[in-house]
């Protein structure tokens, strides 16, 4: 009798043991990436986003997103990360659905860009562990195609946002397109509302609030745009 309460105890204090050191291992982990990205390691930085980003391609859709703005977070494409800035690009393509017997356009592909930059930026700014970018830049295309040519894609949209504003922004309440434009979407629609081809800012993500550009070298993922 003695010897089985003495052998559950132990039991227990064995267990106690296992709990608190996968706990202390797991708290020395979090504080080692922490300490790694206040240092501005930038191999780690980038290891923790590609992470995430990685985490994306395969997590189910989040209640109340739509399909096409889920395909075109999972399709997301990392340019360049740096100390303290991401800029990565996506595709967006126009919807369409039977409306009166007949498959009509519901949502043109920058309107889709628009709610894909929103979901995107709040994604980027606020869920990747330990990683908190000044500045995300979001590039997306399309596919375009001239009569007698091969289909391609451009840009049509390029939004350089920055923390302090994403910081004012309503992510539960407003509007996907009204937090793209708040956040500084660029773009340009002909005269029928269509949008145009755009040349993404190479620069303009590189560059700190104060006008000085990034002292330290970025990764480069070797996405050619």
């Amino acid at each position: 009798m003695a010897w089985g309460l003495g052998a559950g105890i132990l039991v227990v204090m064995l267990l106690f043991v296992v709990i608190g050191w996968v706990l202390f291992r797991e708290a020395w982990t979090h504080r080692f990436w922490r300490q790694k990205v206040e240092e501005g390691d930038l191999d780690m930085i980038s290891q923790l986003v590609q992470g995430e980003v990685g985490r994306w391609s395969t997590e189910r859709p989040p209640k109340g997103v739509p399909a096409a703005v889920w395909q075109g977070i999972q399709g997301v494409e990392l340019v360049e990360v740096g100390r303290d800035y991401i800029r990565a690009a996506t595709t967006a393509e126009p919807q369409f659905a039977l409306v009166g017997g007949s498959r009509r356009q519901v949502s043109s592909a920058l309107d889709e860009a628009k709610r894909i930059t929103a979901r995107l930026a709040e994604r980027l700014f606020y869920d990747i562990p330990h990683v908190r970018p000044e500045r995300v830049q979001i590039d997306v295309y399309t596919t375009l195609q001239e009569p007698g040519s091969d289909a391609i894609q451009r840009c049509i949209l390029s939004t350089m946002a920055r923390r302090a504003d994403a910081a004012e922004v309503d992510w539960e309440n407003d509007a996907p397109e009204a937090i793209a434009e708040r956040l500084g979407a660029r773009y340009q629609v002909d005269n029928h509302g269509s949008a145009l081809p755009i040349e993404p800012d190479e620069e303009a993500v590189r560059v700190s609030v104060n006008g000085s550009r990034a002292g330290d070298r970025s990764a480069d993922l070797g996405i050619e745009l």
